[in-house]
């Protein structure tokens, strides 16, 4: 298992939320591996396998279409690229481009509304927009029927957006954007990512700051400069729109002509050039944060996506610290015990790149000696090169990671996001083929030539160490608050009249047949066929979970779990990370609170192999002392880490408060220090011989292969497995704890921070088997379940005052809680509790659901149906979730009939049903010293307590 860096990794996230890396990659999973014997498919086999045939035509104002046809789902990705980022915003101006997409959010002309709310009209799903160094995107993926309204849309903010633009809507989205940068600052090393551009790219360069900007820029944003940008930037000239799923060229042309046609030309973006920066020396920085172990990162310019070498560096970073099997990994984690995790990783864009390598140490090292054994890894790889096989299984990983990720039409990374980014960045639509034709062909000495040409410049070490923050925090200097209910509106000006076309049908879902069977050793084996991508997902899921956990021991099932794939009795835990990337197979292990799970993704065409590894990480872990030592220091320093960040403390504190201390939901699932230092062998091997188990599991797959040839495998490595003797575990629920008389506040006091996180929550009897528990879901949906929905509208879009509000129940097998989690600034804490507060009272007593949001949520829920099943992940969760409340197998379809019965009343009844206001816990985590004065005007209870660690 390979842990990632739990600290200035974060940073990169950060840049790469906003940005791309060098290869478009499936989420990361914990792999495993398989026989080391086994035969796996070529990787010019696997490299065919990746294709994403497409049509291209521009219409005459300049709109480059591309056009990409999958049939399988009744639904179409539309993703709208404009070919302008951050490193195109003039000096003074940083975090424009990315202010200007919330603007965009806004409404239009002729769509003068949140545009969250046609997309809901529609059944969208996978909707967002973002913003990187180089480029602003939009997107959605809509049913087949809402195709028309969704060009419609997005014509209207591309064409006819400045009439709806006010000042009003500036300010607010101005303070959305500034608290999205707090929430980000406010994370532990959320600070760094600045300090690696200032030094990286110092100014003037295109690339010497952050997409989000600075406070000081985004308070100076006028209306000229929007009216501005818009006009220069937001051209069809400057755009490319891709339709990807159920539609043809054929059928997209006409369309897109009818509602981009008539859009004038713009000004011709020329994106800012950039030259690749190098240091003149070597250079050095060490910050302090929240952080619970130090890291030394290393950083070094690098080309950008169109360099030839850009393969060659992103292969051998992987080789370097980013697969399992890493030199890092193997090293400075496994062999020689020196950091709890490590990474490499090359992030390329446009014009510019940054290679890293990051090492975290453990708490009991000397952090010099890890630096020093850094330092000579990264030489030592300089020197010699990776080996053939390596290589070969960077390109398996990252080819396989590709298929996977390309069952999806749209969303962050599907077939739209891969066909837009090698377009607008690349000018080739075809971008990722090219890369990969490099990929089935590199050879250990291009990988040694580039990462030589690259990795012996000077370079920028950044140390991340425990303490406090140095310096004082850049803070906006206000925006007032939106216009109150006496103020007049600002008037939205329409150019020319576009009315919004009909969406004459609603798209069904059609989820697959699910078969069930018994496999010989008595597991039910449930199965679903899909073959859209060839691959195959597999989930051994057992009835254990976190909730498996005795009482003095939590954190012994995710400790336990971690340890599977860390060496059999015939595999090392090397050996294991080697052999799964050569299969190009991925195995996560987790499952929540109520089971435990194994869940392969195994390229069909190196099915049986990946099953054997499956079955021998299962039913063979060594469990060794040393392994059991190493990943306890591991998941200690990851609790070290929850103690100091906000979202982390917040539940770590609710949990017991909301489920009663002895629950088995109270937690932590991941234990604490004293837990997890007490947990033995014995523990460990007495949670597997009691808890996984034949007896006590069940398979679920999705596959394209036939279910006959399915089964016979999982016969073949499954089949002769037998229950211990031992007695199968079980788990004790209580009565539930006496609701409080109150609510009452718990202040958790975490000096310096920028924002308060405010985590409400209370029990309810809410049963998810029950016939109201849709209406109990769909009621949230109108209070705080979505975008829409009151607590955000009005904390986000009204006031300013926080990125993001939600209400969410926490659905578990034997406990649902309702939840309210809002991070706002700090400054605005006791405004915020005390309108969470009001909204809900009176959503609960005199303002429920309006017929109005009932519409729109019913609408939004039945369409997104078919888009929300459209890879096999999905289906294979479904089923699990289905299995596990003893719902029908065509549930998801019969439910849109439970949706179209709802009213206003029964999500009502529901809802008050569930959920009283005046009993929730309130925690709150952020400083004391500038939360507590405000928390006076509420007149409850306040309990104040101090992070750990600050006692």
């Amino acid at each position: 298992m390979q842990f990632k860096p739990l600290l200035t990794a974060s940073a990169l996230a950060l840049a790469l939320g906003t940005g791309a890396p060098a290869f478009a990659q499936a989420p990361a999973a914990n792999v495993a591996a398989s026989t080391a014997d086994a035969a796996p498919a070529e990787l010019s086999t696997l490299v065919d396998q990746v294709d994403i045939p497409y049509e291209k035509f521009t219409l005459e104002n300049g709109l480059d279409v591309i056009v990409h046809t999958d049939r399988k789902a009744p639904i179409v990705a539309v993703a709208v690229w404009y070919n302008v980022g951050s490193k195109d915003e003039p000096k003074g101006k940083s975090g424009f481009a990315h202010l200007f997409e919330h603007l965009m959010f806004n409404g239009s002309e002729n769509a003068p509304e949140d545009y969250f709310q046609y997309l809901q009209e529609m059944g969208a799903t996978d909707y967002n927009g973002t913003t990187n160094f180089d480029r602003t995107n939009y997107f959605q993926t809509v049913p087949t029927p809402a195709l028309e309204r969704a060009l419609w849309l997005e014509s209207d903010r591309m064409g006819y957006l400045l009439g709806a633009v006010t000042q009003e809507k500036l300010d607010n989205q101005r303070g959305v954007v500034q608290n999205e940068k707090r929430q980000g600052d406010n994370q532990p090393g959320g600070l760094v990512f600045y300090e690696i551009i200032k030094a990286l790219f110092p100014a003037p360069h295109p690339y010497d700051h952050t997409p989000i900007g600075s406070m000081a820029d985004l308070d100076s944003a006028s209306m000229e400069d929007v009216r501005n940008w818009f006009r220069d930037k937001y051209g069809p000239n400057n755009a490319t729109v891709v339709l990807a799923g159920d539609v043809s060229a054929d059928e997209a042309r006409p369309l897109v002509e009818k509602y981009f046609g008539p859009i004038a030309r713009g000004p011709v973006n020329e994106p800012a050039q950039a030259e690749v920066t190098e240091l003149s020396e070597d250079v050095r920085t060490v910050m302090r944060d929240q952080v619970a172990a130090v890291s030394i990162d290393k950083y070094w310019t690098a080309p950008g996506i169109t360099d030839r070498e850009l393969t060659a560096l992103t292969v051998g970073a992987q080789i370097l610290g980013g697969l399992s099997s890493s030199r890092l990994d193997n090293t400075l984690v496994r062999d020689e015990q020196l950091a709890v995790s490590v990474s490499a990783g090359n992030y390329a864009w446009q014009r510019v790149g940054i290679l890293n390598v990051s090492a975290t140490a453990r708490p009991d090292v000397d952090e010099a000696e890890v630096e020093r054994r850094l330092d000579e890894l990264v030489a030592q790889f300089i020197a010699e090169g990776p080996t053939e096989d390596e290589v070969r299984r960077a390109a398996t990983s990252t080819v396989a990671g590709t298929i996977r990720g390309l069952e999806q039409v749209g969303g962050f990374g599907g077939r739209a996001v891969t066909l837009a980014s090698g377009e607008v960045l690349a000018d080739d639509p075809s971008f990722y083929a090219r890369q990969f034709e490099i990929l089935a062909t590199l050879t250990p000495g291009e990988v040694q030539a580039a990462m030589q040409r690259w990795m012996t410049r000077p370079s920028f070490t950044l140390v991340l160490e425990p303490g406090e923050r140095d310096g004082s925090y850049e803070e906006a200097a206000g925006v007032a608050e939106a216009a109150g209910d006496g103020d007049p509106a600002e008037e939205v000006t329409v150019t020319k009249v576009r009315p919004a076309p009909p969406i004459d049908s609603v798209a069904e879902l059609d989820f697959p047949e699910v078969q069930h069977t018994t496999l010989a050793n008595g597991m039910a084996l449930h199965y679903a066929q899909r073959d859209a991508i060839p691959a195959t997902y597999v989930t051994l899921s057992f009835d254990a979970g976190s909730t498996a956990d005795p009482a003095d021991k939590r954190g012994l099932e995710g400790l336990a779990l971690g340890l599977f794939e860390e060496g059999t009795t015939t595999m090392s835990s090397r050996e294991i990370a080697e052999t799964s990337e050569r299969l190009g197979a991925n195995i996560s292990l987790g499952g929540g609170a109520d089971r435990s799970s194994f869940t392969l993704s195994a390229l069909s065409a190196n099915l049986v192999p990946s099953l054997e590894l499956l079955s021998d990480i299962v039913r063979n872990p060594a469990f060794a002392q040393s392994e059991i030592d190493r990943v306890r220091a591991q998941r200690i320093t990851g609790v070290e880490q929850e103690l100091r960040t906000p979202s982390a403390i917040a539940a770590r504190t609710i949990s017991p408060l909301i489920y009663g201390a002895e629950s088995p939901y109270a937690g932590p699932d991941t234990g604490t220090v004293a837990s997890l230092s007490a947990i033995t062998r014995e523990d460990i091997t007495g949670f597997k011989d009691r808890w996984i188990r034949p007896d006590n599991g069940a398979v679920f797959v999705v596959s394209d292969r036939p279910l006959a040839e399915i089964e016979a495998a999982l016969n073949g490595v499954l089949g002769d497995w037998q229950a211990p003797a031992v007695a199968k575990g079980t788990k004790s629920f209580d009565d539930a704890p006496a609701a409080p008389a109150e609510s009452r506040i718990v202040l958790v006091n975490r000096p310096n921070s920028p924002q308060s996180y405010i985590y409400g929550g209370q029990l309810t009897s809410v049963d998810p088997r029950g016939e109201t528990y849709v209406d109990f879901l769909n009621a949230n949906n109108a209070l705080g379940g979505n975008f829409l929905a009151r607590l955000n509208m009005n904390l986000r879009e009204t006031k300013g005052w926080s990125y993001g509000v939600r209400g969410a129940p926490l659905t578990n097998e034997n406990a649902v809680a309702y939840t309210v989690r809002a991070p706002v600034q700090a400054d605005r804490t006791g405004d915020a509790l005390a309108e969470l507060i009001r909204e809900t009272g009176e959503f609960l007593d005199t303002r429920g659901v309006t017929e109005a949001e009932l519409t729109r949520i019913v609408t939004a829920e039945i369409g997104e149906l078919p888009g929300q099943f459209e890879t096999s992940g999905a289906i294979l969760g479904a089923m699990q979730t289905n299995a596990m409340y003893g719902r029908p197998d065509d549930y998801y379809e019969r439910v849109a009939d439970r949706y179209r019965a709802q009213t206003a009343e029964s999500l009502d009844a529901a809802a008050r049903a569930a959920i009283d206001p005046d009993r929730f816990v309130w925690v709150i985590v952020g400083d004391a010293s500038v939360v507590e004065p405000q928390l006076e005007q509420l007149g409850l209870a306040v309990e104040r307590v101090e992070m750990a660690g600050t006692e």
